[in-house]
């Protein structure tokens, strides 16, 4: 007879590991001293931009006390570089490479790059920190607070530090760092060749077999790694239904989710479609990341189906399926997702969760006031801030002039968006209810229960590696194997043995679905083998 073991159900946080000192504690605001031996830095920093290339001049630096030697410098941006330019302003942002010419040397944590943004169009300073905060609760996100930043002991200001997307970063959240990624932003300057089909910047629309056609749209590091483009495009234009054997998409639709309910529309969802990464695993994987907050919360008002920017009433009251209703043949991973019953039923549950712990319990505004705070003597110090003190004072909840622009309030949107949100016939269904989740491992299977209530299809999602993407298998009732016996609501289905298996389960009502763990597949459950001794 089997000997069957019943094991405690545990949930594996996706918590990152700080090293003992975080150079991203929010409540800390470090100290940038840049040392550049030319006293013209700033001309040849501005020359080498307008140029187009990335080089870099050597510098030293003290960060936080500590020093550290030939540090590679350049300029970074496009609108918060140009705009920021053209108005003779001191504060551009920067990317500030630690292991330029040290290949050992790193920041605390292993950081080996610094971006930091002079917080364009942002009079709140707020929005690039607060939304990746509530991103990195749900998928892998940059960590980001502030650093006040200085050239040859004359104050440039406070700049917003945000963690860049390096080997740490892709090692911490995917366990490797050596397949491809892509940073999904166009080059504006490359022309496509006339012979290439017509896209729509870094959309992942399928252009064809030629990678001269997605250079200008995406950015590749290395020197290979084009096909591993190409074919998740050709995959996600002929093979939607099966997209997630190598898409990750529950990430994908909390990527989604996240730029629906914050009006995020400086992304992949508004009109310039950019602004996000695509890392491309050892296991065959792809995971997209979001980046570039600082438009976040409304502060880009242009959706895409036309070239006219939304009112403020129109983001509030932004659908969210916006793309999709429209069947935007330009958007396929909003379209071709959100066209799978299924997909759009956990969207849907991601933006419920999202509203939940962020919006309903007002958990993003006690957390903008409480930041607010702390920077408000940095910002008032800050001479060369783009806009004015009152209108840092004023964003956090009313619009507020950045130049010529007005950026509409942080709780001046979101509270109608929330309402607006909580409104929608979708949210509003009832859930399938998930109460019990839990494996029962014999000699050589694991059975995975889950005690559900209203639900038409149960869906367990499992790896057994903690890498790639989450394998789908259905889960059924009593009844689902045998007519003559009862449904009692345990819904359970069995996978092979292994050391350690990660799951999470989707339970599926007629119009909404519910996930468990809730911000499944960023938390999940872990089974792992016991050891002989045990």
């Amino acid at each position: 007879m089997k000997k069957l073991l019943l094991l405690l159900t545990t949930v594996l946080l996706h918590a990152p590991l700080f090293s003992q000192k975080d150079i991203y504690n929010i409540e800390h605001i470090p100290e940038l001293r840049i040392h550049f031996p030319e006293a013209n830095w700033d001309f040849i920093l501005d020359s080498l931009k307008q140029q187009g290339g990335k080089q870099r001049i050597l510098a030293d630096i003290t960060f936080d006390g500590e020093k550290y030697k030939d540090i590679g410098i350049r300029y970074k941006g496009n609108s918060s570089y140009f705009n920021v330019r053209k108005t003779g302003s001191s504060k551009l942002p920067f990317n500030i490479k630690i292991d330029y010419k040290v290949k050992e040397q790193t920041l605390p944590g292993g950081i080996t790059k610094l971006k930091l943004a002079n917080v364009f169009r942002d009079p709140s300073f707020l929005r690039e920190m607060l939304s990746y905060e509530i991103a990195r609760k749900y998928m892998p996100a940059p960590r980001a607070n502030f650093v006040k930043v200085f050239a040859n002991d004359v104050y440039l200001g406070l700049y917003s530090n945000t963690e860049s997307i390096e080997d740490e970063f892709l090692v911490e959240n995917f366990g490797d760092s050596d397949g491809s990624l892509f940073k999904c932003d166009p080059d504006w300057r490359l022309n496509v060749p006339d012979t290439c089909p017509k896209g729509d910047k870094a959309s992942l629309m399928y252009l064809g077999e030629d990678s001269l056609c997605y250079m200008a749209s995406y950015e590749l590091d290395a020197d290979s790694g084009w096909t591993d483009l190409i074919y998740l495009t050709k995959f996600l234009h002929e093979n939607p239904a099966k997209i997630d054997s190598i898409l990750d998409v529950d990430q994908v639709m909390w990527m989604l989710a996240f730029n629906s309910v914050l009006v995020n529309l400086d992304s992949y969802t508004g009109m310039l479609c950019h602004n996000y990464y695509l890392y491309r695993d050892l296991n065959g994987g792809y995971h997209p990341v979001v980046w570039d907050m600082n438009l976040s919360f409304g502060a880009f008002r242009f959706a895409g189906l036309d070239k006219l920017p939304l009112r403020t009433s129109q983001m509030q009251e932004m659908s969210p399926f916006i793309h999709y209703k429209q069947r935007n043949k330009k958007r396929p991973l909003i379209t071709n997702l959100l066209g799978n019953d299924l997909y759009r039923k956990i969207y849907i549950a991601h933006i419920k969760t999202i509203l939940k712990e962020n919006f309903t319990n007002q958990q993003y505004l006690e957390r903008a006031r409480k930041v607010h705070k702390l920077i408000e003597p940095e910002v008032k110090l800050d001479s060369n801030k783009l806009y004015s003190y009152e209108a840092f004072t004023q964003n956090i909840s009313t619009s507020a002039k950045a130049g010529k622009q007005s950026i509409v309030g942080i709780e001046e949107l979101m509270s109608k968006r929330t309402e607006y949100l909580l409104g929608h016939s979708l949210i509003q269904k009832e859930a399938p209810k998930i109460t019990k989740v839990e494996h029962l491992a014999f000699d050589a299977d694991v059975v995975i229960n889950a005690s559900i209530e209203g639900a038409d299809r149960a869906w367990l999602y499992y790896r057994y590696a903690n890498t790639g993407v989450f394998k789908r298998l259905e889960m059924f009732d009593d009844s689902g194997h045998n007519d003559e016996m009862e449904a009692d609501g345990i819904w359970g289905t069995t996978l092979e043995q292994g050391e350690e298996i990660q799951y999470y389960v989707v339970a599926e009502g007629s119009a909404v679905a519910s996930l468990s763990p809730e911000r499944a597949s960023w938390e999940f459950y872990t089974y792992k083998r016991p050891s002989v001794n045990e």
